[in-house]
């Protein structure tokens, strides 16, 4: 069970600094949130950011998005996805069009994403449910958020609904772990994770987690941002998963905390889980870790041919689809 700080301290966050370390160091480790203190060589790695990944950046043209055609349309027994970069996903499934952490921009401060995206809001057809998986800037883009709002329903975590109020969706659904919530014949439920929610220092409270969305006959999994921990065990007891969705990237973080997993370990979160297939996500968007773009990628997939599930590895390229 992952403690929530907004049960003693009210959801505010406290504005002395001495106060303000408190709450780092007293979240290090409840539950499944990780802290937000980095580990000791923090400064040394932040350099090694700085000129090895973020300026190198800065000074490369970013790379020409493929050209879009179509999107193709699963059909009701099928589950149909579109990788929009990053960690977010178009996808169908019982005849319902998702968009799950969708985020078109070029700039997160000064992270530039490294490519043009190629599947932009005007390209996909009418969104009848959005989720998201966590607060984060890289997740929950309000501009993205924005260009497909039109009244439809929202899924977040709890205490990130006031986020998107002003976005122009219709009902704000708040998830607790483990908490479903349904559209049409859909259920969507909040599956734990191990990462943090703030979107700032100080709102520790908000909820993170993935999603699976469960259709009568297909599921499919949204890990959202996670470190390797044994819930993945839980989440595949619960769910015939179809189809994972895994985050692979920004492992060599310069806080040196451990947020996200490497390639190898979402292979074997893959592996817990029991699903059927796997597609990778958050690499080869945002430069986030010290570990070259191009890594997660050859990792992943050299994972896979060692361990002989390479079969059921796919590596899609951004704006690609994918029908199971």
């Amino acid at each position: 069970m992952i403690f929530d700080p907004a049960s003693s301290t009210g959801g505010a966050g406290p504005s002395s600094p001495s106060k303000k370390r408190a709450l780092l160091r007293r979240t290090q480790t409840e539950g499944n949130r990780i802290g937000l203190l980095p580990t000791v060589g923090w400064r040394e790695r932040n350099m090694k950011f700085l000129n090895g990944v973020l300026i190198p950046t800065l000074l490369a043209p970013r790379r020409a998005g493929r050209v879009f055609d179509t999107l193709p349309t699963a059909a009701a027994e099928e589950i149909g996805v579109t990788w929009l970069g990053h960690a977010g996903f178009f996808a169908q499934i019982d005849g319902v069009n998702i968009a799950i952490d969708p985020n078109w921009a070029l700039w997160h401060g000064p992270v530039k994403r490294v490519s043009t995206p190629t599947v932009l809001a005007q390209h996909l057809p009418p969104i009848d449910l959005v989720l998201v998986s966590h607060a984060h800037y890289d997740h929950l883009h309000l501009p993205s958020l924005r260009k497909l709002a039109a009244g439809q329903p929202i899924i977040v975590p709890e205490g990130v609904g006031s986020l998107v109020r002003n976005c122009g969706f219709g009902r704000i659904v708040e998830l607790k772990l483990w908490q479903s919530a349904t559209y049409k014949d859909l259920r969507i439920t909040l599956t734990p994770a191990r990462h943090w929610g703030a979107r700032m220092i100080h709102d520790t409270h908000r909820g993170f987690g993935g999603f699976l969305i469960k259709s009568r006959d297909r599921c499919l999994f949204h890990c959202g941002d996670s470190a390797m921990f044994d819930g993945f065990q839980e989440i595949g007891k619960r769910a015939d998963i179809d189809l994972a969705l895994m985050p692979i990237g920004a492992y060599d973080a310069p806080s040196g905390r451990p947020v996200h997993m490497n390639p190898e370990e979402a292979l074997d979160a893959f592996e817990m889980l029991g699903a059927h297939s796997m597609l990778p996500m958050h690499h080869d968007t945002f430069p986030l870790g010290n570990e070259p773009i191009h890594e997660p990628a050859e990792r992943l997939m050299k994972g896979a041919l060692d361990r002989k599930i390479d079969h059921r590895v796919r590596l899609l390229h951004e704006g690609e689809s994918a029908i199971y």
